[in-house]
């Protein structure tokens, strides 16, 4: 069972696990994204990528 500086992912997305690099990917609710919203555009590079929730409340990411 891993301890408490080795939980995946962190309890908290900000936590830093102690005295390991921090190389695991962030996690972002997806509230926190949307912030209420059905769709957000999302500008990576020259490319814009659409993200929304589709009606069975899954999420869909389109270039």
């Amino acid at each position: 069972m891993p301890d408490d500086n080795e939980r995946f992912p962190p309890a908290d997305p900000a936590e830093k696990p102690l005295g390991k690099s921090d190389d695991r990917p962030r996690m972002v609710s997806s509230s926190d994204l949307l912030c209420g919203r059905r769709e957000v555009w999302i500008q990576h590079g020259d490319a814009v990528y659409r993200l929304r929730v589709t009606s069975a409340d899954k999420l869909y990411l389109t270039k």
